[in-house]
C-alpha cells in the first residue's frame, strides 16, 4: 500500500499526469460545488428562512451561494462531501489516470477494455446514493460523537470506495463478473487502502486531489496482484 501512495504521488514529475492533476482538481471542485448547491437547494426547501450558522452568519438557501461564509462552509463540508464526489469521479475521470499510470509503470500491456461511458457511469451512480447518504448520516454522528466517529465512518467509506475503485481498474482488463470475483478476493486487502483514502478525503483543500491519487494508487494495487497477467493468461 505504501509503495502504491508513494508511486501515485510520485509521478507528479510526469507531465501528462500533472495535467491530469489539475484537471482532476478542477472536476472535482466542480462536482463538490455542484453538491454543495443540492444542499443549499434543500437548506432552503426546509428552513425557507434565513439559517443562522457560528462563524459565517446567516445561510439562506442558494441565495448564499457566493458568500464568504458559504465558501468557508463548503471547506468544512468537504469532509464528508468529497467521498460521492471521488464515487462520481470514477465514471468520469479514472480510465485516464489508470492510462497514464500504465504507460509510465507498466509498458508493453494488451490493449484495454474500451469500457462504455454509459456502464462506467451506471457503476459510479450504484455508490453515489448509497455514499451520500452515509456521509449525510456521518455529519450527526460526528457531532454526536465529539468527532469521534469519523474513524468509523473513514472504515466503512474505505470499504465502499475501495469495492469501487479496484472493481472499475479491473473492469478495464476482465469482464464485468471477473472483476468483481477479483477485487472479492483481494477485498480484506484493499480496506485498508480504502480507508486511507478515505481519511485523506476528509481533509479540505487536500482532498480535492484525492481522488486522481486514489485512481492512481488503485491501478498500482490492481497490477500487484497480478491482475493484468491473469487477464492476458
Amino acid at each position: 500500500m505504501i509503495r502504491a501512495y508513494i508511486n501515485a504521488v510520485s509521478q507528479l514529475r510526469d507531465p501528462r499526469y500533472r495535467r491530469l492533476l489539475w484537471l482532476g482538481v478542477a472536476l472535482a471542485l466542480a462536482l463538490l460545488f455542484v453538491l454543495y448547491a443540492f444542499v443549499l437547494l434543500l437548506v432552503q426547501l426546509l428552513a425557507p428562512g434565513a439559517l443562522v450558522l457560528p462563524i459565517t452568519g446567516q445561510v439562506q438557501g442558494l441565495g448564499s451561494l457566493f458568500s464568504l461564509g458559504s465558501i468557508l462552509y463548503l471547506l468544512g463540508l468537504s469532509v464528508f462531501l468529497m467521498v460521492p464526489v471521488a464515487s462520481v469521479f470514477t465514471g468520469l475521470y479514472l480510465d485516464d489516470v489508470a492510462d497514464a499510470v500504465e504507460a509510465e509503470h507498466y509498458p508493453g500491456l494488451a490493449a484495454r477494455n474500451r469500457v462504455p461511458l454509459r456502464e462506467a457511469l451506471k457503476d459510479g451512480a450504484r455508490y453515489f446514493g448509497i455514499l451520500v447518504a452515509l456521509n449525510v448520516l456521518g455529519m450527526g454522528v460526528f457531532a454526536l460523537s465529539n468527532g469521534y466517529g469519523i474513524a468509523l465512518l473513514w472504515l466503512v467509506n474505505g470499504f465502499l470506495l475501495a469495492r469501487e475503485y479496484f472493481t472499475m481498474i479491473a473492469r478495464r482488463r476482465h469482464g464485468p463478473a471477473e472483476a468483481r470475483a477479483l477485487q472479492k478476493r483481494h477485498m480484506l486487502w484493499l480496506w485498508l487502502p480504502g480507508s486511507v483514502l478515505a481519511a485523506g478525503l476528509s481533509v479540505p483543500v487536500l482532498n480535492l486531489a484525492m481522488p486522481l491519487v486514489g485512481a492512481a494508487m488503485f491501478t498500482h494495487l490492481y497490477h500487484a496482484r497480478g491482475g493484468a497477467k491473469g487477464a492476458a493468461a
